[in-house]
């Protein structure tokens, strides 16, 4: 009982079969966003024009925008923070290699004074 627990823990929650939610990385918050944009659409269009079935249509362009709209956002972000992340990780490891050395770039060095 406790493996079978732990292998549907493993699998994580599977949208529609295909998106794994829990292991994609802004998968949920894109879905919460869409699933709100769409709501919000439709509503307001709704209220506009009183149309029900032109205010569902609505509504699901909004899902699908809001939902790309938030996922390409975030994964953005995510490439920009990793670039950042790579970059002081190799700064500080050249900190640490070139410390002490005449390559140090926070050692200063003497300029030659010029008695002239």
């Amino acid at each position: 009982m406790a493996g079978e627990d732990n292998d549907r823990q493993n699998k994580g929650l599977k949208l529609l079969w295909i998106l794994d939610v829990q292991n994609i990385p802004c998968a949920r918050e894109a879905i919460l966003h869409g699933s709100g944009g769409s709501v919000a659409a439709g509503l307001l269009y709704f209220l506009a024009t009183s149309r029900v079935k032109r205010s569902f249509d609505v509504g699901l362009v909004g899902f699908v925008f809001t939902t790309l709209g938030s996922w390409f956002y975030c994964r953005i972000n995510n490439a920009y923070l990793r670039v950042q992340q790579r970059q002081l990780q190799d700064s500080i490891r050249n900190k640490v290699a070139y410390e002490g050395t005449a390559l140090d770039p926070t050692k200063k060095t003497k300029a030659p004074s010029d008695p002239s």
